[in-house]
């Protein structure tokens, strides 16, 4: 008879949680980016002024910005006995809208269904890293949850575009369809997802106690260190921006280069990206001293921002081929968000020796990044409605590579100095 996990060896715990969180997080996407990968070329225009797929796009960033702001509260607070619950309830919701929005027939409603798409969706990601934040090894149990997202926008976009091309499925169905595939291993990998134990006291030690907080210990947190926070989340912002227009308009992105008629290389394109993000930060699980590795997560961060500026200007002066260029700014923009998504809030709080949470952080970043990638969508819509989505693209690419850069010097400076003040303890 099988052992329970908790008596099982750290490195077979380690593998059993980074399986089971990979594959919930990997089974969400189904049920959030497929939709995407349809033109939807016969749908006409909402209010005859905006597109009908920025418009849907829109509405369903839309509810998932506003599950980020909810998330500020519920995510900080969350106690484990409701987590699995809380997903299935959540990841129903969202099948269900998409269940609306295949039987709509009017616009207006397929913005309201898409939008509760939505709302429900942006929770996931605090309940499956509750059980991953606070552990010795908690880099690798993030690079594992981030390569999910990063190989499944590709996967469940080329089941998307297959259940169209080969199968004859409407573009209305086959996000309702795509979520049906997927839902069996979701609800599986949250299940035991619950028989991951609890962080031991040697990860206490070393990446301090994660709790939940209450409203006056998120302000006071925040106040004291609003200069640097404010700096990482508007660094945040821009590349959320960034990433999720490349997620939402990947078709028409690699139609412009060439390559719309390719299903697979939705997936093929992130593969090498999801390798080199998991090594990346599977080795900072070495740098013992959690103040030396923040800090190094922040270089890193910079780096990428310089990769996404570089490439671009690469690829508009002939030497990067279409392809190389999309797999490059894809490398430099989850070299920025993966850290964001994954330790870099973990890393800081133990760092700064604070009594706090990840979910408190990240959903604070995340509910202002979404919100900027709904205005960014209507200012394409009505102020750049002209420019093609590449050329678009592009200068997006030069404007997030210099907010990236100044926001995270700013941020470099300003949490040396204060991490310099905390007393070493452990391996802070």
């Amino acid at each position: 008879m099988l052992r329970p996990v908790a008596k099982w060896s750290p490195l077979a715990i380690t593998v059993f949680a980074m399986c089971t969180s990979f594959a919930t997080y990997f089974g969400m996407y189904a049920f959030r980016k497929p939709f995407t990968v349809a033109a939807y070329e016969s749908a006409t225009a909402i209010g005859a002024v905006v597109d009908f797929k920025i418009a849907i796009v829109i509405a369903q960033v839309l509810g998932y910005a506003t599950s980020k702001f909810i998330g500020i509260k519920v995510i900080s607070e969350l106690r484990p006995g409701v987590r699995f619950r809380m997903l299935v309830g959540l990841v129903g919701l969202a099948w269900l809208a998409l269940l609306g929005f295949a039987l709509c027939k009017d616009a207006s409603w397929s913005l309201l269904f898409l939008f509760l798409n939505g709302l429900p969706l942006g929770m996931v990601w605090g309940l499956v890293f509750s059980y991953l934040e606070g552990r010795k090894t908690t880099e690798l149990l993030g690079a594992a949850l981030c390569t999910s997202f990063i190989v499944a926008s590709g996967v469940v976009k080329s089941v998307g575009a297959w259940l169209i091309q080969d199968q004859g499925l409407s573009e209305y169905w086959m996000p309702f369809a795509t979520g049906a595939v997927f839902l069996p291993g979701l609800i599986l990998g949250g299940w035991l997802m619950e028989k991951i134990p609890p962080p031991s006291k040697e990860d206490i030690a070393m990446r301090t106690q994660r709790a939940p907080m209450t409203k006056a210990e998120r302000r006071a947190f925040f106040q004291k260190y609003a200069p640097g926070l404010l700096a990482l989340i508007f660094c945040y912002v821009g590349i959320t921006i960034y990433r999720d227009f490349r997620d939402n308009f990947a078709l028409e992105l690699w139609t412009n280069l060439g390559y719309g008629d390719a299903p697979s290389v939705f997936t093929l394109a992130e593969l090498p990206i999801a390798v080199l993000t998991l090594v990346m930060l599977a080795l900072t699980m070495f740098v013992r001293k959690n103040r030396t590795a923040f800090l190094l997560y922040l270089w890193l961060i910079l780096a990428g921002s310089l990769i996404v500026g570089g490439s671009t200007i690469a690829f508009q002066a002939g030497v990067l081929p279409g392809a190389w260029w999309m797999i490059l700014i894809g490398a430099g923009l989850y070299i920025i968000y993966i850290p964001y998504n994954a330790i870099l809030f973990e890393r800081l709080i133990a760092a700064l020796g604070s009594v706090a949470n990840v979910g408190f952080l990240m959903y604070l970043a995340d509910a202002w990044g979404y919100a900027g990638s709904v205005l960014t969508l209507l200012y394409r819509n009505f102020g750049q409605g002209k420019l093609s989505w590449l050329n678009f693209f592009i200068k997006m690419s030069y404007a997030v590579s210099l907010v990236c850069c100044a926001a995270t010097m700013i941020a470099i400076v300003y949490f040396y100095r204060k991490i310099k003040q905390v007393p070493v303890l452990g391996a802070a």
